[in-house]
């Protein structure tokens, strides 16, 4: 079961803080409950667990087996939250290499979240002698990145199986009534899947945004909504008891003393989507009003030997969040050299979990006593069940941590200033004046 807890906490939290915090937490927990605080329009994600469209999830699960039987490739098409909660989940329970190691469903690629014309036509000529399909996931459908992608996906679709043939090979995730790809969708007779009116895209991995492309990797999504609503019970306690308080208030009482970054880290490189979603998830919900915690992520061990030194001994900016999965699928033991070249004999016999364990309870003590507090957040297994809990934990913890900083933790105003200035230098109707503006500074 998911445990929360700061290392040597009284070494970096010396002064009783539960009691005099209670009060706030509890209040911006009801604000998340009843959706009466600063966004509430945009906390269907709390209870959604428990009540989920039971009949868009069955289409959902029967989309992804007819994807599965139908097609060799799903290319993905999101941005931000439209994107990486998928990719994040499908990695950690399934592998970085999935597309590599699968033994039966389509490759999975994922597309849109960028403007590289090297990496759009990687995918397609990938996807070019192969049958594909495709899930476009936009609540308007103008988003550039996604909608320029969809563009170049869509006609190689047409151009595959002719409109008659792509329209079947097309799903849609997108506004339930409104919207340019949704009229589009309606238009053409693809079908959607809903993004919620009061779910953000970075709170949505637990809709048909992150759903449909999790379900065609062959994950269990009945029992990653399962986890996630065995961790929204636990979040309903409105105590020291629910693990998203805990974390939300030593976070927030670790911001108060000074640091400024939030390094979150991983022992499994499966999770590195995982840490991406992550930082976009408290990136816009609390980056805001000169306020937050800056998110960040390392790896371990690998970023000990590149990060390690400046978090050993650099500026005390940071603390650590450490999430533990607990034990690998597989456990290999270190064989015996007779020879013992390499001085590791020592280490025979031992499993690569016992190693990593010790490396991670070493670097806990290294960086403790170097003066970076550490959080560990003890996921208590790699399960989809294990999985969904830790994606609710994180959304509630982060939705209480918004309202103790006093911000809004559902909205991102600061996206919009560099869409502005793109569109602007792109001549897109409307920004005439700004573009002039811009190129005038460009040319300084």
């Amino acid at each position: 079961m998911l445990d929360v807890k700061l290392f040597q906490m009284h070494t970096f939290l010396p002064l009783p803080y539960e009691d005099a915090l209670a009060p706030r937490l509890k209040r911006a927990h009801e604000k998340l409950q009843t959706g009466s605080g600063a966004g509430g329009a945009f906390t269907g994600w709390v209870h959604l667990p428990r009540d989920y469209d039971r009949e868009e999830f069955a289409r959902i699960q029967a989309a992804a087996a007819r994807i599965r039987s139908d097609s060799k490739a799903l290319v993905v098409i999101g941005i931000g939250g439209s994107y990486l909660g998928a990719r994040g989940v499908i990695d950690c329970l399934c592998s970085p290499n999935y597309n590599l190691k699968r033994k039966d469903g389509p490759n999975i690629y994922f597309v849109g979240n960028g403007l590289s014309a090297d990496a759009l036509q990687e995918v397609l000529d990938l996807v070019e002698d192969v049958d594909f399909s495709v899930n476009v996931i936009s609540k308007s459908g103008t988003t550039t990145e996604p909608a320029v992608a969809f563009r170049f996906f869509r006609e190689a679709l047409v151009a595959r199986y002719g409109k008659e043939g792509a329209r079947s090979r097309i799903y849609a995730t997108t506004d339930r009534h409104k919207g340019a790809l949704k009229s589009l969708a309606d238009e053409e007779g693809w079908e959607t899947f809903v993004v919620p009116d009061d779910v953000g895209g970075r709170y949505s991995v637990l809709t048909a945004v992150g759903l449909l492309p999790i379900a065609v990797a062959g994950v269990d999504i009945q029992a990653l909504m399962d986890g996630a609503a065995g961790m929204m019970e636990r979040c309903q306690d409105a105590s020291f008891d629910c693990p998203a308080w805990r974390y939300a208030a030593i976070r927030y009482e670790l911001y108060r003393s000074g640091r400024s970054v939030e390094l979150l880290a991983c022992y499994d490189p499966a999770f590195r989507f995982m840490l991406e979603w992550w930082k976009q998830l408290f990136g816009e919900s609390e980056g805001k009003d000169d306020k937050g915690l800056f998110p960040a992520s390392v790896e371990f061990t690998a970023d000990l030997h590149s990060m390690g030194q400046y978090i050993q001994e650099g500026k005390r900016l940071m603390f650590e969040t450490v999430v533990r999965l607990g034990a690998s699928a597989h456990q290999l033991s270190v064989p015996v050299d007779e020879a013992d070249g390499d001085g590791l004999n020592f280490l025979a016999g031992k499993t690569m979990d016992f190693i990593r364990d010790r490396a991670m309870e070493g670097t806990l003590l290294a960086h403790t006593e170097g003066g970076v507090p550490n959080i560990i957040v003890d996921a208590g297994g790699k399960t989809p069940a294990d999985l969904g809990a830790l994606i609710y934990f994180f959304e509630y913890a982060c939705g209480l941590s918004g309202y103790l900083l006093d911000v809004n933790p559902f909205d991102q105003p600061g996206v919009e200033a560099y869409k502005k200035n793109m569109f602007a230098l792109l001549g897109k109707p409307g920004y005439e004046d700004r573009k002039a503006q811009l190129e005038a500074k460009l040319s300084k």
